[in-house]
């Protein structure tokens, strides 16, 4: 399986972003394009076109729910839910593409930003999840012991280390 983070220019700059560790972890099959409004991504657009595409999205999901079964490429807008909301609207590839919406009981451990919402995952985690659910268990600690790591450094707790 093939993942696109299609990434706000504002979250390439950030040092919580999780988006660098899928593509560090899962090297040739992630990739992290920023988003362009005017200048939408042409590959991306082409493989869309040619089917087998889901968008990780919340809110309603298609008439598929959270199934993955036929999907070869997943794209998760890689932002604060502000701006992937901002993405999503202005990205008009994206309305038509199979909307999957992960749905989980539990709460993000995610914890570098302020306002998080606990129902919520952060990209790193929705990448996790799809690893899992499709079978990619080895692939999937890799990425959840990475992440771990990176959101609690080691001998720290919450909010002990700057910047964390």
């Amino acid at each position: 399986m093939k993942f696109t983070l299609l990434t706000h220019f504002k979250e390439l700059e950030k040092r919580s972003n999780t988006g660098r560790l899928v593509v560090d972890v899962l090297g040739a099959a992630a990739e992290q394009i920023r988003w362009d409004r005017m200048n939408p991504p042409a590959s991306l657009i082409e493989e869309i076109n040619t089917g087998g595409v889901a968008l990780i999205y919340p809110g309603a999901s298609d008439e598929k729910g959270d199934d993955l079964t036929g999907v070869k490429h997943v794209i998760i807008i890689d932002g604060t839910w502000h701006e992937a909301r901002k993405i999503f609207q202005r990205s008009p590839y994206l309305r038509d593409i199979r909307r999957i919406c992960l749905k989980t009981s539990e709460k993000s451990m995610y914890n570098l930003r302020k306002n998080q919402k606990e129902s919520c995952l952060c990209t790193a985690e929705c990448v996790i999840k799809i690893l899992r659910s499709t079978g990619n268990m080895a692939q999937a600690e890799l990425l959840q012991d990475r992440f771990m790591t990176f959101i609690r450094p080691p001998g720290a707790m919450r909010g002990e280390v700057q910047g964390h």
